[in-house]
C-alpha cells in the first residue's frame, strides 16, 4: 500500500523556500517557480537549490549539462553509460549534489515535449536511486513528484500534445521535427515512476551504495536493467521464485538463498570465528551481489564472511520479511514457549515456511557444540544477528523497539533449538 504523499500546495511551499530563484533578461527579472521547474534547453548559471557551498555551485551547473547529455538534449562525445557514470559518481562522492540532481531531473521531466528525452530523464532518476537517496528534507518532495506519475501516461501524452500545438502555432517551421519528437519510444513513464517509487522507499532506509569503491559501468548497467528485470535483492519471495522459474523450474527454494548458504559452508564458515557477526569487506560484498544478481557464483571466493554478509543482506532486503508482518505479534507473544513458536511456523504461507525452515536448518549447523567452539557464535549469538533479518518491528517508539528486539531474538532462539528441520536435507 502506498502512503499518501505531501500535497501539491506543500510541494509548492517547499519549492518557494528552497529553490534558488533564477533571473533572465537585461532587467534580471525573476523566473517564476513553474518556469524554474519546467524543461530547459539551455544551460543554467547557478544551482537550482539554495546553497552556500562554492564547489556545489560550480558542480551543479556542470551536472545540468550531463543531465541534458544523458537525456539527448545536448550533444556529447561520451556514450550514455559513461555520462550516467560521471553523474552518479559526482553525487555519490559529494552528498551536497544529490538533491540538486533530483531537482534537475524533476525540472527536465516536466513539460518535456520529447518523449524519448522524458523517458531517459526518468531512467537516470531510477539509476541514481540505486546509488544514493535524497536528503530527508527533500525526500517527501521527490516522493510527491514520483507519486503523481504512477498513472500519468494519458495525461503526459495529452500534455505533450498541448505543448507541441502551442509551439507549432508560434513556429510553424518546427512542426515536422516536433511531431517526430512526440512519437512514443520505450517504456511508459508510469513504469519508471512505479520502479522509482519502490526504490525511493528502500534507499531512504538502506542509504544506497556503501563502501569505498566508486560506482562502475557494470553497476550502472545493472541499475538500468533492474527497471524491467527485478533484482534478486529487495524483491518479494514470490517475484524471486517467478524469475527463477525458467532457469531452475524444479527448485522449491530461492536459488540465491541456497547458493549463498552453500558457499558459506564450502568456504569453511562453520569453522570461522565470528561468522555472521564480523562483516565481509563491503566492496567485495557489493561485487558478489552484482554477480549473484546475474545468476553467477564466482570461483575465486576465499573469505566465508563475504557470502555470509550478502546472505544476511538478502534476508534483510526482502520486500516482505521471511516471517510476514501479520505473524509478528504472534511471534513476540510466544518468545518463551517452544511449542507455540514452532506452531507459528506451521501457519506461515508454504513458500515462507520453506525459506524459514531452510534458514533455521542452516543455523542449526552452526549451533552444534563442535562448531561453536571454533566460531564463538552460540545459539544466542546466532539468534541475535539473524533475528533482525527475519522479523521487522513496525513501531517508531524506541522503547517498544528495544523491548521487542529481545523478544525477536528469543523467538528465533526457540526455533533454532526446537524446530525439526530434518525434511530440508532433500529439498533444494
Amino acid at each position: 500500500t502506498l502512503r499518501k504523499p505531501i500535497s501539491q500546495s506543500s510541494m509548492a511551499d517547499w519549492a518557494s523556500k528552497n529553490l534558488n530563484m533564477h533571473t533572465q533578461g537585461i532587467f534580471r527579472r525573476r523566473i517564476s517557480i513553474s518556469n524554474m521547474l519546467s524543461w530547459n534547453g539551455g544551460s543554467i548559471k547557478k544551482p537550482m537549490l539554495i546553497t552556500s557551498n562554492r564547489t556545489i555551485k560550480k558542480e551543479a551547473c556542470e551536472m545540468f549539462k550531463l543531465v541534458q547529455s544523458y537525456m539527448g538534449d545536448r550533444q556529447t562525445r561520451m556514450d550514455r553509460n559513461h555520462v550516467a557514470l560521471v553523474t552518479v559518481t559526482k553525487c555519490w562522492s559529494m552528498q551536497g549534489l544529490r538533491d540538486e540532481l533530483y531537482i534537475q531531473l524533476i525540472r527536465q521531466t516536466t513539460d518535456n515535449t520529447c518523449y524519448r528525452s522524458l523517458a531517459w530523464g526518468w531512467e537516470l532518476m531510477a539509476i541514481s536511486l540505486a546509488f544514493f537517496s535524497p536528503s530527508p528534507k527533500f525526500q517527501s518532495y521527490l516522493e510527491g513528484y514520483i507519486y503523481r506519475h504512477l498513472d500519468s501516461d494519458v495525461n503526459i501524452a495529452q500534455r505533450i500534445k498541448e505543448l507541441v500545438d502551442l509551439k507549432n502555432k508560434k513556429n510553424s517551421k518546427s512542426r515536422k521535427k516536433r511531431k517526430q519528437n512526440t512519437e512514443d519510444e520505450g517504456l511508459p513513464i508510469s513504469t519508471y515512476a512505479k520502479y522509482c517509487y519502490r526504490k525511493l522507499q528502500k534507499v531512504a532506509v538502506t542509504g544506497g551504495k556503501k563502501g569505498l569503491r566508486k560506482p562502475t559501468v557494470e553497476e550502472i548497467t545493472h541499475a538500468r536493467n533492474a527497471i524491467l528485470t527485478p533484482s534478486l535483492f529487495g524483491s518479494s519471495l514470490e517475484e524471486i521464485m517467478l524469475r527463477q522459474q525458467d532457469m531452475y523450474p524444479g527448485n522449491k527454494l530461492p536459488w540465491v538463498q541456497t547458493q549463498l548458504s552453500q558457499q558459506v559452508l564450502a568456504l569453511g564458515g562453520e569453522q570461522t570465528e565470528g561468522i555472521f557477526r564480523i562483516p565481509g569487506d563491503i566492496d567485495e560484498v557489493n561485487a558478489l551481489k552484482l554477480q549473484v544478481d546475474q545468476w553467477r557464483i564466482p570461483s575465486g571466493l576465499s573469505d566465508p564472511n563475504i557470502p555470509a554478509s550478502l546472505l544476511k543482506l538478502w534476508y534483510r532486503e526482502l520486500e516482505e520479511p521471511v516471517i510476514p508482518q501479520q505473524f509478528y505479534k504472534e511471534c513476540i507473544s510466544n518468545y518463551e514457549n517452544p511449542d507455540a513458536a514452532v506452531a507459528v511456523v506451521q501457519l506461515l504461507p508454504e513458500l515462507n515456511r520453506l525459506v524459514l525452515c531452510y534458514l533455521i536448518h542452516f543455523l542449526q549447523i552452526f549451533a552444534q557444540p563442535s562448531n561453536v567452539g571454533r566460531t564463538k557464535m552460540d545459539v544466542n549469538n546466532l539468534a541475535m544477528v539473524m533475528a533482525p533479518n527475519c522479523l521487522r518491528c513496525q513501531s517508531d517508539d524506541p522503547r517498544i523497539i528495544f523491548e521487542n528486539t529481545r523478544k525477536e531474538m528469543s523467538f528465533l532462539r526457540m526455533l533454532i533449538v526446537h524446530l525439526d528441520t530434518s525434511f530440508i536435507k532433500g529439498l533444494v
